[in-house]
């Protein structure tokens, strides 16, 4: 049977599927798989290694997954934990060999933090000066990320 004759049988036979409207309109979350798009991820890691703080290479993965976790509503309270998540870790092992690759970040071999070069810097730069979505949601990630820095520093000093 080929396409045309599938569709003449339907037609023939008055099939149909029916589509509850409660279905249609459940209210989804977000889950693991909803934000590992490696542009998004990139721009993140990009966003990181522009600030002050400078992320160290084997702390990568788990800083996006506790970022975008601390920083968009669909994932607060979720018990996806994004930080543990084995694929966002690969993702974002793809998307630094991606901006390694075009030239954005370095690896400063000194104490093995990742560093925004100048072409990072202005492309980060650019994503964070337009008035949209991506702007503002990439301030709230950069926002969570100083913030886990600072918990992360108060927690050193109490030890």
């Amino acid at each position: 049977m080929n396409y045309d004759q599938f569709f003449e049988s339907v037609t023939k036979r008055n099939i149909s599927i029916a589509i509850s409207e409660k279905d249609s309109q459940k209210n989804y979350q977000l889950n693991n798989e909803a934000l590992f798009q490696l542009p998004l991820i990139a721009m993140i890691v990009l966003l990181l290694s522009k600030d002050r703080r400078k992320p160290v290479v084997t702390e990568i993965g788990q800083l996006v997954g506790e970022s975008i976790e601390d920083a968009l509503i669909g994932f607060k309270g979720s018990s996806q934990y994004l930080g543990w998540s084995a694929i966002l870790r690969i993702r974002t092992v793809k998307a630094i060999g991606f901006l390694e690759r075009s030239g954005m970040i370095e690896m400063r071999k000194s104490d093995n933090r990742i560093v925004a070069t100048n072409l990072g810097k202005k492309v980060i730069d650019r994503a964070l000066s337009g008035d949209d979505d991506l702007s503002y949601n990439l301030s709230l990630i950069r926002r969570s990320y100083r913030n886990i820095c600072v918990n992360n520093q108060m927690d050193l000093e109490l030890v």
